[in-house]
């Protein structure tokens, strides 16, 4: 029963390791294949990100995929400027469960 309640129960640090769902056109095709991709902090590991998963949306992670996107280089009014890195996850979650990412939590 204490397990239960701890693997279940939502850490500051949950809200701090999952920051936002990735939504394009290639998350949404893997939607299909009940897949779902969040951006996460830069210093999460997959680990803490299947945790924060399954506390936040109650469902159970079978994998986790990172991608560390790194910035481009852009210019605006001909001044040349840095996008920032960001890391995505890509969450397989188990038979059967879904998350809802246009609700928020």
């Amino acid at each position: 029963m204490a397990k239960k309640q701890a693997q279940t129960a939502v850490d500051a640090r949950h809200y701090d390791v999952v920051l936002a769902p990735h939504i394009t056109e290639k998350s949404t095709m893997l939607s299909e294949h009940n897949a779902v991709v969040f951006k996460v902090a830069s210093d999460a590991s997959k680990p803490e990100i299947k945790a924060a998963i399954e506390a936040l949306f109650n469902v159970s992670v079978t994998g986790v995929n990172t991608i560390v996107t790194k910035g481009k280089s852009k210019r605006w009014k001909g001044k040349p400027y840095q996008r920032s890195d960001f890391k995505k996850a890509i969450i397989t979650l188990a038979e059967g469960q879904s998350i809802d990412v246009t609700s928020g939590i």
